[in-house]
């Protein structure tokens, strides 16, 4: 009689053949996901397992081919001496584990540290800001004093071009502003984009660059003023939009947990980044949507769509609403393809997401915790330097 098998004893034989499918992967080839998809096909039905199941299965083990494990002899010959100045926020801390993966040595700068600041600053090869908006610069000003010439100096704020300016005027050493574009949940860079803005002496910070590329992060050089231009479409506006959005539901009372209940996964999808944003630092995004004239203005511009849609609806005017609909359908339609995969892809996951926690047994709780049994715990605040 064969002995039965435990879960956990099933996880690690299936933990070991995903190894094993994505070691086969990276050095025989890789088919594209929807030949790998095709070949399976005829044994799903029969094994009872959904074609998204299998579909979520290989995007994941192509996903891993992004990223480049640094062997331990690696790790020895590539190692820096790195401090990040408020590496215990939010960002600053990612990086700080990804650079400590990588083989590096990293240390930390915080506000009560400065009277380490000659060994902390001056004996590393990076100086990494990750401080709030409104503090960079003058951070930038007061770690200068520290560095020696060799020492790369580099930010990850999310406004560039005065930011790299201010690095520039303020070290005589190689400058390289990044803008990491992404924030809470980020456990790797893999899939994710960093804006790379060079400043000065680029080549220095080349294993930087590759320690990103490695971990499966995609890099976008430009220059300081053509990021900051991107940011009012990329960042702000989006972010004034889900501001206002979340605000008005606020306003309104909206019972936004008994709202779920009649939704549709794109509704929860569009609630959850609304929530993610509101509920974080309230300082932080109002910093970036009032960093620059340009920002309010193009928010202005905003409004003001905004208004002249809702008087065409006040007036009744369905002609012209629909000549706006489609006029803007008409500039978003090359990209209509590749946004629908996309979009259908992330609300599959969040609607199997939702069916499996939905199953989850139930324990009683004298003290909720506030979040999913399986998600990882947030983040502490960005520190304040």
């Amino acid at each position: 009689m064969a002995e039965t098998k435990t879960l956990q004893q099933i996880d690690q034989e299936l933990i070991s053949l995903l190894n094993e499918r994505i070691t086969l992967l990276q050095t025989q080839g890789a088919p594209s996901m929807a030949e790998q998809l095709e070949q399976i096909r005829p044994f799903l039905i029969d094994a009872n397992v959904s074609e998204f199941t299998w579909n979520t299965l290989v995007v994941n083990c192509m996903a891993a081919l992004a990223t480049e494990t640094p062997t331990p002899q690696q790790k020895q010959a590539q190692r820096q001496r790195i401090t990040v100045v408020g590496g215990r926020g939010i960002m600053g801390s990612f990086f700080c584990d990804r650079m400590t993966n990588a083989g590096h040595e990293v240390r930390v700068l915080e506000y009560d540290d400065w009277d380490q600041a000659h060994i902390l600053l001056g004996e590393a090869d990076l100086v990494l800001i990750a401080v709030p908006l409104k503090h960079t610069i003058p951070i930038v000003r007061r770690v200068a004093e520290y560095l020696s010439p060799q020492t790369i100096l580099a930010d990850v704020a999310s406004t560039k071009a005065e930011v790299v300016q201010a690095m520039l005027e303020a070290h005589s050493g190689p400058v390289v502003g990044l803008h990491p574009m992404f924030g809470l949940g980020s456990g790797t860079f893999l899939g994710k984009k960093v804006v790379v803005c060079p400043g000065r002496g680029l080549d220095t910070a080349e294993w930087l660059l590759d320690l990103i590329e490695a971990d499966g992060g995609t890099l976008i050089t430009c220059t300081p003023e053509e990021h900051d231009a991107m940011m009012i479409a990329v960042q702000v506006i989006r972010f004034f939009s889900d501001f206002s959005l979340g605000t008005f539901y606020a306003r309104e009372g909206v019972d936004i947990d008994r709202s779920f209940e009649f939704s549709s996964p794109l509704y929860r999808s569009e609630i959850n980044i609304i929530s993610r944003l509101v509920t974080q630092d309230a300082a932080l995004y109002v910093d970036i949507l009032m960093a620059s004239p340009e920002r309010c203005a193009a928010i202005e511009r905003m409004v003001t769509t905004y208004t002249h849609l809702a008087n065409l609806l006040k007036q009744g005017d369905r002609a012209a609403l629909i000549a706006e609909f489609e006029k803007t359908g008409a500039a978003f339609k090359p990209g209509a393809a590749r946004s629908l995969v996309e979009s259908s892809y992330m609300l599959n996951n969040l609607s199997n997401f939702i069916a499996a926690t939905q199953t989850e047994p139930q324990h009683p709780s004298t003290e909720p915790s506030g979040k999913s049994p399986i998600s990882p715990a947030l983040p502490s605040p960005i520190q304040r330097c």
